[in-house]
């Protein structure tokens, strides 16, 4: 495994960190800034659109440098926006400052999938993808438990500067680790921006919104499931999501080792799956054991869905990824925004708090028929003509 894999995946943790460890620590935040915990909330949705917005924009200006140039550019901005947000001396200002910080998310993970899958050979692509998105699903195991426990014992604020830190570290990595890359040759916005003409581009991104919003259909609202249909105490909810971190951390490896093989065969078998096991959490709900296995499960099934799903973007996307990329990153976060709404909707309708997982199996349902569609598409199209395609990536030497 080349070394630079180290460095995207350190960074991936410490953005995965700062991502889901607000969801902990609202009360703390909520009660320092005098606000009430819906309006604390809008820290997790201002960061969640700060992604959809920030992947394509950042993106776009970092078409005019190097990919690791732009990577420690990034590294940078995430650094800066924790800062902000441990030092903010108003709630606005600490909005502002995991605005800055979200930014720099979805431009992360889709220049750093292209990068990764430039480190090694063709047949180890999604592997490389996935090498990176461990750090991502490691910090739902440690990262997010840990930085909860610190704000809670320490000190919200503490916890953001150590993100902070981690940032720092992931930042000289890269510098370190990551190889010289320049701008691919012909690079331009236009060149970029041809991706999206290709149906397979689109489908691809539909089938991430819809595919891993029905993971987050169901997990959003994993506390109040757990405790008023299962039974658990209000404090094992913590350990309820580490087991869905252990899941994703194994669905991440296994998406990625097969999904290098077999991808296609590798999404029919894990939207399959996620969307079997999303419609029986609703009766599995109501056991505890059972209710433990199916949390594991979605975090598995549903993970295992990322690396092949970026690397069908970005073997669409042909000579002219990047972008593409990115906005896949983004497209993740739009599926966690519908889905989380449209549980809330079922919810709020007064069928339960089990009726979120049947919206998230329906979501996994629609992006399995999308894949099967996107595939029979495929098989009835010509293959491209590389001379027609967008001008290709220049090769990186090591």
């Amino acid at each position: 495994m080349p070394l630079a894999l180290l460095a995207l995946a350190i960074g991936a943790f410490g953005i995965g960190t700062t991502e889901f460890v607000i969801m902990g620590l609202l009360p703390e935040i909520a009660g320092d800034y005098g606000v009430s915990i819906p309006t604390a909330g809008l820290l997790v949705t201002g960061y969640a659109i700060g992604v959809v917005i920030g992947a394509p924009l950042m993106t776009v200006l970092g078409t005019r440098v190097g990919r690791k140039t732009m990577l420690i550019w990034l590294m940078g901005l995430f650094v800066a926006g924790n800062l902000l947000s441990a030092l903010a001396p108003s709630f606005g200002v600490m909005l502002a400052g995991r605005i800055v910080a979200s930014l720099a998310h979805g431009a992360f993970f889709g220049i750093g999938s292209v990068v990764a899958a430039d480190l090694v050979a063709p047949d180890k692509k999604a592997g490389a993808i996935a090498t990176m998105f461990t750090g991502l699903t490691v910090a739902n195991i440690v990262g997010v438990p840990l930085g909860t426990f610190i704000g809670q014992a320490v000190g919200w604020r503490t916890t953001f500067a150590v993100v902070a830190a981690l940032g720092v570290v992931g930042l000289l990595g890269i510098v370190r680790l990551v190889p010289a890359m320049p701008r691919p040759e012909g690079a331009r916005l236009r060149g970029e921006l041809t991706a999206f003409r290709n149906p397979q581009v689109l489908l691809a991104m539909a089938m991430t919104v819809l595919g891993f919003g029905g993971v987050f259909a169901a997990i959003t609202y994993i506390a109040p499931m757990m405790t008023h249909v299962a039974g658990y105490s209000d404090g094992a909810v913590t350990w309820l999501l580490v087991l869905f971190g252990v899941g994703m951390f194994l669905g991440n490896l296994l998406g990625g080792r097969y999904a290098d093989r077999k991808l296609m065969p590798m999404l029919y078998t894990a939207l399959g799956g996620l969307a079997v096991v999303l419609a029986l959490f609703t009766v599995f709900a109501h056991h505890k054991i059972l209710a433990a296995i199916a949390i594991l499960l979605v975090g598995a099934l549903g993970f295992a869905t990322v690396p092949p799903l970026q690397k069908r973007v970005l073997d669409q996307a042909h000579g002219a990824p990047t972008l593409a990329s990115a906005v896949n990153i983004g497209a993740f976060n739009l599926g966690n925004a519908l889905a989380a709404w449209l549980g809330g909707v079922v919810i709020a309708a007064g069928l339960g708090y089990t009726a979120p997982n049947w919206v998230g199996a329906v979501l996994a349902a629609a992006a399995l028929l999308l894949a099967f569609w996107s595939a029979a598409l495929e098989r009835r199209t010509p293959a491209r003509d590389d001379a027609s395609a967008a001008p290709a990536a220049a090769p990186v030497h090591h």
